[in-house]
């Protein structure tokens, strides 16, 4: 029985960086970039107002007091989108707003609450009581980003910031790698689909509904999704299919040690390699890895909150691997126990808890891997050692499950 870190090594040292393509800005939500992005031009792309006011130059407020204002002539204004047509004489000012291009010659913006506005025979002026020093509320050409500067390491998983970002730089595609084609599998000849009758002795199915949405978060793009009754040929089937239409088969259920336990012997039965089975963690210690002529097969328990578990812990970074993310981890936080929380097993145990916006975390009640309705109730998993006791109030690490 492997540990989990062992297990993780091993799936990510097997799997492939996928090919690229090349994908609009506005198409690239969450995808992970192949090749850094560069800047086409320079942020911001030329001087600008940092503020609503009046470009000047700063050397006519030289000697400007509260008692001695000094007096310049408003020549003009300069709307965001505009440039001003001709350099700034002593005594010129001109209007300006936040976004605004710097007019020639001047080299400082004064706030229009710091200005008196006067206006006399058609003739726009404003007084200005105090020295106003140069470079003052600008916003400098490149002062953010230099053309041709890498903006987006390869690598990295686009939010909408770095859209943002990227086309304000004025890019309009980016190179990614592609997303991993997914077969989605849940068997079992007690499934049914939620909404059919249900015979005695059945369950609604609900693996596929609750990993369909984990799968897309780590980047994966379902190209099936099938429920399989218990029978070795129509699971062997499903692999043959699915190795032929996916990058990465992933399934719930029949992976453990029951007489209808049956993907495994399925597996291997149309060629594939298994690489281990089992691993040293509750909930999800009978979690599958093999390999069919480069595609991947991960057979996760058939329990819920087992299923859920394994994928988010062994899943999820090995596709977002296949796609060459630098980041793999989920995202943790910080909590105090509200009571004493004990793992007497002999196995890693991962809990489920509830974090609360005061810094405080509760285990659910329910910790069978059975138990969806506690899964459900929870926003974190306690990672607690065997045979350990974590006291009350202690400070520890929590991994979250806002995806």
């Amino acid at each position: 029985m492997l540990s989990l870190e062992h297990a993780t090594e091993l799936l990510l040292s097997s799997v492939q960086t996928l090919p690229e393509e090349t994908l609009p800005v506005d198409e690239s939500i969450r995808r992970i970039l192949s090749r850094p992005a560069v800047a086409t031009i320079p942020l911001p792309p030329f001087d600008n107002s940092a503020m609503d006011g009046y470009a000047l130059r700063a050397a006519d407020t030289e000697s400007a007091t509260s008692s001695n204002p000094c007096t310049l002539t408003v020549v003009g204004e300069t709307p965001a989108g505009q440039t001003f047509p001709s350099p700034l004489q002593p005594g010129q000012c001109v209007r300006v707003f936040t976004g605004s291009a710097l007019p020639p010659g001047a080299d400082t913006v004064v706030m229009q609450e710091d200005t008196q506005r006067e206006e006399a025979a058609g003739q726009i002026s404003i007084r200005i009581h105090e020295r106003i020093p140069p470079w003052d509320n600008l916003r400098f050409a490149g002062e953010e980003i230099q053309k041709a500067s890498e903006i987006a390491p390869a690598g990295l998983r686009l939010n909408a910031a770095t859209l943002g970002l990227l086309s304000a730089a004025g890019l309009q595609s980016v190179q990614v790698v592609k997303q991993p084609t997914v077969a989605l599998l849940s068997s079992g000849t007690e499934l049914r689909s939620p909404g059919t009758d249900l015979p005695p002795g059945c369950i609604y199915e609900s693996n596929r509904i609750m990993l369909t949405p984990l799968i897309q978060a780590a980047g994966g793009k379902i190209v099936r999704s099938d429920l399989r009754a218990d029978d070795p040929e129509t699971i062997a089937q499903f692999f043959l299919t699915a190795m032929g239409d996916a990058d990465v088969i992933v399934t719930s259920g029949g992976v453990s040690v029951g007489t209808y336990d049956l993907l495994q012997p399925a597996f291997e039965s149309v060629g594939g390699k298994v690489h281990f089975w089992k691993v040293a963690m509750k909930p999800g210690k009978p979690f599958v890895h093999g390999t069919f002529g480069g595609k991947h097969w991960f057979g996760l328990p058939g329990n819920p909150v087992s299923a859920f578990v394994t994928f988010l812990l062994l899943v999820r970074p090995a596709l977002l691997r296949m796609q060459g993310a630098t980041e793999i981890s989920l995202p943790v936080s910080w909590g105090r126990a509200s009571t004493a929380i004990s793992n007497r097993g002999d196995r890693r145990h991962f809990l489920r808890v509830r974090l609360q916006p005061d810094g405080t975390f509760t285990p659910a009640a329910a910790q069978r891997s059975s138990n969806l309705a506690s899964l459900a109730d929870s926003n974190a998993l306690l990672d607690l050692p065997p045979n350990t006791v974590l006291p009350a109030g202690e400070l520890t690490k929590l991994t979250l499950l806002s995806l």
